[in-house]
């Protein structure tokens, strides 16, 4: 599954955006926006480090609550209050882990 992260703008530089999304900040490419189309403290919704659209703070507020609603039921509502679960952690499925038995 591929998932588009709704992150602020900071600062612009040409075609790159310094980009922040809960106390995470990025480099982000706005190449593939209409040149122009954000500013600083517009939101857009990053993919694999370009911005594909702009978004409204209202839009990004409700992708992070269903962001957060996946996080909370796939780890059965034990998640701490920076999203981060308490219960889960990475256990390699046994068709990818390629360590010799």
């Amino acid at each position: 599954m591929c998932l588009g992260i709704p992150m602020q703008v900071k600062e612009i530089d040409g075609f790159m955006a310094r980009c922040a999304a809960n106390g995470v900040e990025r480099e982000v490419s706005l190449f593939m926006l209409p040149e122009n189309m954000v500013q600083p403290g517009d939101y857009v919704m990053v993919h694999v480090g370009y911005a594909i659209q702009k978004m409204t703070a209202e839009e990004a507020r409700s992708a992070w609550e269903l962001y957060d609603e996946m996080l909370r039921l796939e780890n059965g509502g034990l998640v701490d209050e920076t999203g981060i679960s308490q219960t889960r952690r990475y256990t390699p499925r046994p068709e990818y882990d390629t360590r010799e038995s």
